[in-house]
C-alpha cells in the first residue's frame, strides 16, 4: 500500500513539475506578444498587465 501513494506522488510531482513549467513558457510569450504590440502602437506604452 506505502508503494501505491508512492507512485501516485511522483505522478503528482510530475505533474506539478510540467504545470509549472508550462506556466513560465506562456509567461515568456505572454510577454513578448505584449511588447509586440506595443512596438506596432496597438497598446498604449504605459499598458500594465496583471
Amino acid at each position: 500500500m506505502e508503494s501505491l501513494g508512492f507512485i501516485f506522488g511522483l505522478i503528482g510531482m510530475g505533474m506539478g513539475l510540467s504545470g509549472f513549467v508550462f506556466s513560465i513558457t506562456t509567461m515568456s510569450k505572454i510577454d513578448k506578444l505584449e511588447n509586440k504590440l506595443k512596438e506596432l502602437r496597438v497598446l498604449d506604452e504605459d499598458f500594465k498587465s496583471n
